[in-house]
């Protein structure tokens, strides 16, 4: 139960706050990993760090590369964030973000820049659409990128995973965490909600 940076209930909570509808849950559970799945493709165009080496490999008889530029960046700070945040769901995540590094990589360098924006573009704008429509239609409530972006898009990949490890296993960070966290999210919507009213008086 870590505080500031690292305090797992508040940003579960922030998070959960816009996210409190059975629907809209699973459409971020579906939609979420692949926006962050694309930017990774996109920025396997990126150069190297540093001049770091790259790393050659051969996967189903394919020669690619893996280049340890502003993708792997990315994954490596989401991936060391979610860990720190719980050990055991982060290393799950942390292993999330290491597979879509390496088969993003794998993808862009099959597919080459003119072919890979061009596939990264249509699924953003797919993924971004049907979130939009999750909350407007079954949410009622903005999202959380338009209070706070940083938070929204660091913390959704990492609470879509809880989500559905809570809901198909019945995984708890600790004992206790969900009942304590759900009990912060029915307090931040009743305040919305009482702020709202407010605003239409």
């Amino acid at each position: 139960m870590g505080k500031g940076l690292l305090d797992l209930e508040k940003h579960f909570a922030f998070y959960g706050a816009y996210h409190s509808n059975r629907i809209n849950i699973a459409i971020h559970m579906v939609f979420v990993w692949p926006i962050f799945f694309t930017a990774l493709l996109m920025l396997y165009f990126t150069p190297s760090l540093f001049n770091l080496p790259h790393l050659e490999f051969f996967l189903f008889g394919t020669h690619f590369v893996l280049v340890l530029n502003f993708g792997f960046l990315l994954a490596l700070i989401y991936a060391m964030f979610y860990v720190c945040l719980d050990v055991k769901a982060g290393s799950l995540a942390a292993l999330l973000c290491a597979i879509c590094w390496v088969a993003s990589s794998f993808i862009a360098s099959r597919l080459g820049f003119s072919l890979a924006w061009k596939v990264v573009l249509v699924a953003q704008i797919l993924c971004w659409t049907v979130q939009f429509i999750g909350h407007g239609i079954f949410e009622g409530r903005a999202p959380a990128l338009l209070d706070n972006l940083v938070q929204a898009f660091i913390m959704a990949p990492f609470f879509v995973l809880l989500e559905a490890l809570q809901t198909f296993f019945g995984y708890e960070p600790y004992s206790g965490f969900h009942t304590t966290v759900q009990a912060k999210i029915e307090a931040e919507i009743n305040e919305w909600q009482d702020q709202k009213q407010k605003l239409i008086s």
